[in-house]
């Protein structure tokens, strides 16, 4: 084809605003109308905590937590997330954060890191909505993140020392409080 007598018209590429709570931050994104939630976290608004593996929802690699509910962005459309409430692993409380990525480096639950992200994320939602899991809990809650490297032994005793952790760091608040409150500690 003749690229001078062609009278093709190449139309930009339509555009739509999006408002979400990333992190605790209310933002407003202009992206295109097949963005993935991944692609919008990563590129436009440059949270790379969310990896992209597998692309089909499989390896949990780019989980966040939408609204509260542990979810695999590679799934959702952007404009699916239009006033969400999304957390990402950069966004998880600190505290919470630290004791679970902490145990993850002690018990060796992770080797090359890829997948760690998602595997906080997972652990987060987990305790969030089970403090004292089983160990049966801990696997299905893991269920949906998968590694290449560890073989899971580390991560299950990452989990495991992250509940403990988590506990103990409770305890400790609990005691801190009645000091202050002048009561029993």
């Amino acid at each position: 084809m003749d690229v001078k007598k062609s009278k093709a018209i190449i139309q930009p590429s339509p555009q739509i605003e999006l408002a979400m709570e990333i992190n605790s931050v209310k933002v407003k994104v202009i992206t295109s109308p097949t963005a993935r939630l991944v692609d919008l976290l990563r590129e436009n608004i440059g949270l790379t905590g969310p990896k992209i593996s597998c692309e089909i929802g499989r390896c949990g690699a780019c989980a966040v937590h939408i609204d509260n509910k542990l979810i695999n962005s590679c799934l959702v459309m952007a404009y699916q997330a239009n006033h969400s409430s999304i957390r990402t692993v950069e966004g998880v409380e600190a505290a919470d954060s630290q004791l679970i990525q902490k145990a993850f480096l002690e018990e060796g639950g992770f080797q090359c890191g890829y997948c760690t992200p998602g595997m906080v994320m997972a652990v987060k939602a987990l305790l969030d909505s089970n403090p004292n899991p089983t160990p049966e809990q801990i696997q299905e809650g893991l269920s949906g993140n998968l590694c290449r490297c560890t073989g899971y032994g580390g991560i299950i005793r990452a989990v495991q020392s992250a509940i403990e952790n988590l506990k103990a760091s409770v305890d400790r608040s609990h005691h801190a409080l009645n000091e202050v409150k002048g009561g029993p500690a």
